[in-house]
Formats: C-alpha cells, structure tokens, sequence
C-alpha cells in the first residue's frame, strides 16, 4: 500500500535525487511551489531556475501573446512547458548527459479582493522518464476550494510538489499517480481535467483519467472529445448554448442516437439560443455505470467508443441530481442550459423531488433546476401497458406536485421533444 508523504519530505526526497533537474515557471499565486523546495534545503540539486513574470507585458516578451486576452488558460500553460523546455535542453544538455529533466509551470488565478474570483488555474509538468527520451506532459486544471487567499496560495504549492513527487516515482502506474496529487489537499482542491501525453502514454486510454477523476471523488465533472482527449469546457463552452443528453449508452442505441439528433434539432431552433454557438453533450452518471454492480472500466470504454465514434463530446459526473449540473455549468456562464432524457426519469426525477421536498420547501427545490435559461426536454418512454407512449402530458406525477407542473408547462420550461422517430 502506498505511503502518503508529507509535502517536505517529497520535496526534500526529490532534491536529493540528483538524476531529477529542471525549471520552475509560475505565473499567479506566488512562487509557492519553488518555495516549498527552496525551503527544506538542497534545493540546488533539483532547481536549474525559477521563473515568474507577472507583468503581462513582461509575460507576452517571453512567452508571446495570448490572443483571447486570458492568462489562466491551457494555451499559456503549454507556451510556457514548450519555452522553458527549449531552454533547458538547449542550455544543459551538453553538460548533464545523464540527467532527466522537468519543466513545471502554472497558471493560477487565486481569490480576489472582491471575491468575484474564486479561484482556479492550469498546473503542467513536462519531464523525462530516461534522459534519452522525449519528454511527457502531465496537465492539469483545478478549482482551489479554500475561501482565503493565503490557503489557496498553500495548496497550489502542494499540489505542485506532488506532481513533481508523481511523474518521477509513479509513472508507470497512471491510476496511483492521480490519487498521489489529491495527497494534503482532500477537500482543498478539485482536479476536473488531467491530461497524461507523450510517448510512455501512447498505449494509454487517457478517458480512464476522466472516469478515475470522479470515482475518486476529485470532481463531479469531467469531460473528452469526440477524439478521446481529455478537455475542459473553459476552453470551449464559456457563453455558449449547451445541450446535455442523459442515458445510459448501454450500448448506444438507435433511440439514444435518435434523442441526440433530435434534442438538438429543437434546442438549436430555439428562438434565444444562437445555433453556431451551440454545443451537445452526452452525460454518464457514475450511478448509472456502477447500477448493475461494481464499476467495470471496460464497460465504461465501451460505451463511450461508440459515442466517440459519432463525433459526441462526453460527460462523466456524479451528478445525480440535476442541480449539481446546472451549477457546474453556470461557472462557465453557459447562455442555455438544454438538458434532454426519457420521460419516465423526467416522472421519477419529478417525484422524487415532491416526495423530498413536500413539506414546505417545494419551490425552492424546484427553482434551483428550473433556473434562468434551463429548460428540460423530455423523449416519450413507453407506460406500462407497451403501447402507450409517455409525454409531458400524462406523466405520471403526484397530486401535490401537478399544480407547479402544469405551471412549468405553460412557461414551456419542460417541452416534448417533437420529432422524434417513432
């Protein structure tokens, strides 16, 4: 079993290994990674430089322009690894023959004054695994979830010498690797995109990251593209209209395939959404993967192969409760939210809520799905007797929830997906 070590002791291990050297490039939240090796001692066996340019104009000189205008992003965190890997190897490599070398850089932006910032950023290392090889990258987003400025400074150079401490003792076993960051920082940080890349990970299915992400209870949400790359919807979904499909993709099926084609048809036709800014989403509950017994990593590969085949971009999420979605994305200041399922999970998830909530706080528990710019369409499922569809219109519901129901009707905040193939 794996002994988690205290932040000093990986560092300080680390810097008396003299087969590890590089450079330490930080950008945002200090230089609190550096600092944790520079103050346990030694440190001149493990840092070749440390690098900090907060100015953006100084930051630009280096490192060159971000078009967007964001600092924080995966494009400066990889302009960074790819600079400063340059320099390294073109400066050292003549006189430390044996060495592997690292490049780690970050991209933070920790909570503000105002607390109009909570606190998130880009984390990478690029390292060697033997001094002849190519270098690998390990990339990672986190939300820091301290609510004070120094705190979330703290971690960020933990978890910076845990991905250090990761790559050069846990390379070989991805899975422990991952669960070696989360060490000091349970519930301090989530991690809710990792990337492992280069040529000791070709062989490896990166989407098993994402499903390791929230197993392990580092997020409630991770997400890859249709080419199996693991991403993160900063990049792509910020003010965009998003519409999430919800199954269980066991296998894909027509019908499954049926409530993708056609849940977007009607959401990009939606008079306030902007089709060309419109993305789909195929979700996967951890529930859902784990309801007919332990969870089965090749099942879970099966089903998304298939999605991936289709051009999907997938979700895993332990976010049984839709709420826990909607505010996932309302971080990203989604413009619509479309949220498509079978019509019997639309009646349990309806009655569910009733039951929970029946004794006073009804409204409240449905406000907080029924938000602003949310609206849940629903695919007809069959009722009981195998032939009679089920629709918005004869869901099977509680006397008690009917008269808010007929109300969310008529705002046409739950529709019926329309043109659905029978």
């Amino acid at each position: 079993m794996r002994q988690a070590l205290e932040t000093e002791q990986k560092a300080l291990e680390i810097n008396l290994d003299d087969s590890i050297y590089g450079t330490l490039a930080e950008i945002g939240a200090g230089q609190e990674v550096s600092r944790n090796f520079f103050k346990v001692g030694a440190s001149s066996g493990t840092i070749a430089k440390t690098m900090s340019a907060y100015d953006k104009v100084v930051s630009d000189e280096i490192y060159g322009p971000e078009p967007s205008g964001r600092y924080v992003c995966e494009s400066r965190l990889y302009k960074m690894l790819e600079h400063e890997w340059e320099l390294i190897e073109g400066r050292l490599r003549s006189v430390r023959p044996a060495t592997n070398f690292f490049v780690f850089a970050n991209t933070v932006a920790t909570m503000n004054y105002q607390r109009t910032i909570k606190g998130d950023g880009w984390l990478g290392i690029r390292f060697q695994t033997s001094p002849a090889s190519e270098p690998n990258d390990l990339v990672l987003h986190i939300k820091l979830l301290d609510n004070d400025t120094q705190l979330q400074q703290q971690a960020v150079g933990k978890l910076g010498v845990n991905m250090v401490y990761a790559v050069f003792r846990y390379a070989n076993d991805p899975e422990t690797l991952l669960l070696s960051l989360m060490d000091g920082l349970k519930r301090r940080i989530s991690i809710d995109m990792v990337r492992l890349s280069g040529p000791d990970y070709e062989g490896f299915d990166n989407r098993l990251l994402s499903l390791w992400l929230i197993k392990h209870g580092m997020s409630e949400v991770a997400m890859f593209g249709p080419d199996k790359r693991n991403i993160h919807p900063s990049e792509f979904l910020y003010k965009k209209h998003v519409l999430v499909v919800r199954a269980s993709f066991r296998p894909l099926t027509l019908l499954e395939e049926d409530m993708i084609e056609k849940g977007y048809e009607q959401f990009w036709h939606e008079p306030e959404v902007e089709g060309e800014k419109t993305f789909t989403l195929a979700e996967i509950t951890l529930g859902n993967l784990s309801e007919n017994g332990p969870l089965d990593e090749k099942d879970f590969l099966d089903r998304t192969e298939l999605l991936c085949a289709l051009g999907q971009t997938v979700i895993i999420s332990n976010c049984e409760e839709y709420n826990q979605l909607i505010a996932y994305f309302s971080d990203y200041r989604v413009s619509h939210l479309g949220l498509v399922l079978r019509a019997h999970r639309l009646s349990e998830f309806l009655s569910e809520k009733y039951r929970q909530n029946a004794s006073g706080s009804l409204l409240a528990a449905f406000g907080e799905v029924f938000a602003r710019g949310v609206k849940l369409y629903a695919y007809p499922s069959v009722l009981a007797d195998n032939t009679t569809l089920m629709t918005i219109q004869n869901l099977p519901l509680p006397e008690g929830a009917k008269y808010l129901y007929q109300h969310l009707l008529d705002h046409r905040e739950i529709v019926d997906i329309e043109a659905f193939n029978p």
